[in-house]
């Protein structure tokens, strides 16, 4: 198989059919833009079989996603999508750069109705926030990625109730297949969103960021908790 992207803590590669790509999950975690890296075991094959749990629940409820199979614990084969250059962020609670840049915002505070948020998928100019007709400059019509981020909010924080977890905020990436379909694409992992447990347990990336805690085993309470409920 010829690599065809090399990403953070993702490694993509084209197949044999021209309608779908491999992707390796790599035991690899950065935060701050790369300037945090770390290589835990176990860590790629956590986050790979998470995203396919969440992929699965969200396709048996009828949203389109990338994801087609799980040739192995690390590795997914998915859709081959052209990605939309933008992030959308879905925040239940406050946390993270919204309490941070917004006045009178602490964190934990609900936000009800959830805050869809979108940013420029760009690292080299630090993924600045857009208004959605900076989104809509780029070509992108912001409103189905809005619409489809409120119905997978729905789902997951049902599933995520039932596990006793509170599921903070995510971070969702979008793309086109050749017919033109719009797709949920990347990954569903503790790494893209923040997980909190009843009393205040962290299962996410902020344990790395925050030198709080060993992620692979907290991201395993998550796939265990999953797995008893999906």
């Amino acid at each position: 198989m010829k690599e065809l992207m090399h990403g953070k803590v993702k490694t993509l590669y084209n197949t044999d059919d021209a309608t779908t790509v491999l992707i390796k999950y790599e035991d690899k975690v950065t935060a701050f833009d790369g300037k945090m890296v770390d290589y835990p075991k176990d860590k790629g094959a956590t986050c790979c079989l998470i995203s396919a749990l969440l992929f699965e629940k969200l396709t048996n409820a009828g949203i389109k996603t990338h994801y087609l199979d799980l040739p192995s614990l690390n590795t997914m084969l998915c859709k081959k999508l052209t990605v939309i250059p933008v992030e959308v962020i879905c925040r239940n609670m406050a946390a993270g750069s919204i309490v941070k840049n917004t006045e009178g915002l602490r964190e934990g505070m609900p936000l009800q109705p959830p805050i869809i948020e979108f940013f420029l998928k760009n690292d080299s100019k630090g993924d600045p926030l857009l208004t959605e007709d900076r989104v809509r400059l780029m070509g992108v019509d912001p409103n189905p990625l809005k619409e489809q981020a409120l119905l997978i909010n729905d789902q997951l924080q049902v599933l995520f109730n039932l596990c006793g977890i509170v599921l903070v905020d995510f971070k969702l990436e979008f793309g086109y297949d050749h017919h033109g379909d719009l797709f949920l694409a990347d990954e569903l992992s503790p790494d893209s969103m923040r997980l909190w447990g009843r009393d205040n347990e962290r299962y996410d990336k902020d344990l790395f960021r925050k030198d709080e805690g060993d992620i692979v085993e907290a991201y395993k309470v998550i796939l265990q908790k999953l797995r008893q409920f999906a």
